[in-house]
């Protein structure tokens, strides 16, 4: 958090699937909070208020008008009311805690984030932790799922409807973002992860360099250059023996104690500002252990400690 430490954490739940090709990411805001996460929080000193879920339609009631931007009018719709929210929740120095639903809800927070980081003078740095680099666009996705396709979007990469949202571009400088623990990268993404050229950290870079020394060089970056640092987290970070309950499980992720370290680095950073977390999918999980483990994640780095 900031160094005024922000008592007031305001929790704001989309339960977005439409942005991924698997059911149950909708289910995931529930799976946190079942999970306790409120009370964790609470634990820690902070003051909670939940805000409910945005109203999203389900896919049954909606047809695709573009098989390349799947379901893009109800995202853009829904994520415009998203943005409103989080830049109201930082208007009211409170820090906003997004829950999802599929990683196309980082439309609407980046969005909301940049609206308020532009009005104040301050500078935008996005953290994104996640297996994916979501920079695919309508031009290069295998698949037309928009989930794969924000962090591009926000660069100011992709197609007008999204890259404009929300009346502005881009909402942040590829130099001002780093993605830790990406490891199922698409042929044609890596074009535009090249002509874009954000700090990308695999997870071959986390195997030969550790999760510690790669946040600690990021955090020091971000440190000298942005004044507003989101974490964007998406659980299929996590490797599935630790978190089988993701949208997108791809196997060779973060154990459990590297997706802890980095937290908690993040937590004494002292320097988050706004955090999301994306694709926790009940249908695909065994007890709610995902949600459980991605809400001792959050609680991580907003300041619990082993000792």
């Amino acid at each position: 958090m900031n160094s005024e430490k922000q008592q007031t954490i305001t929790i704001i739940g989309f339960p977005v699937d439409l942005g991924s090709g698997r059911r149950g990411v909708d289910m995931g805001p529930s799976a946190l909070r079942i999970a306790g996460l409120e009370n964790k929080l609470k634990h820690l000193g902070y003051k909670v208020e939940d805000t409910g879920d945005i109203n999203i339609e389900i896919m049954e009631k909606q047809k695709i008008s573009d098989p390349r931007l799947k379901y893009i009018n109800e995202i853009l719709k829904t994520s415009k009311t998203l943005a409103a929210r989080v830049e109201k929740v930082l208007d009211q120095k409170k820090f906003p805690l997004c829950l999802g639903g599929d990683h196309s809800m980082a439309i609407g927070t980046i969005a909301g984030i940049s609206a308020y980081c532009k009005k104040n003078n301050l500078t935008l740095g996005v953290i994104w932790i996640d297996a994916h680099t979501d920079m695919n666009t309508d031009k290069t996705t295998p698949s037309g799922n928009i989930h794969g396709m924000p962090l591009a979007a926000s660069m100011g990469l992709g197609h007008p409807d999204l890259v404009n949202f929300y009346g502005f571009a881009p909402k942040l400088k590829p130099e001002n973002c780093a993605v830790i623990a990406a490891r199922s990268i698409d042929i044609e993404e890596r074009k535009n992860i090249k002509k874009l050229n954000p700090a990308v950290y695999t997870m071959s870079d986390v195997d030969k360099l550790g999760i510690h020394r790669i946040i600690s060089r990021v955090l020091k970056q971000f440190k000298e250059k942005v004044d507003h640092i989101h974490v964007s987290f998406d659980v299929d970070s996590i490797d599935p023996n630790f978190a089988p309950g993701v949208g997108t499980p791809v196997p060779g992720g973060l154990n459990y104690r590297e997706a802890h370290l980095l937290m908690e680095a993040i937590a004494e950073c002292g320097c988050m500002s706004s955090l999301e977390v994306a694709e926790v999918n009940p249908i695909l999980d065994v007890r709610n252990s995902s949600a459980v483990f991605a809400a001792d994640l959050i609680a991580s780095s907003m300041g619990q400690r082993i000792l």
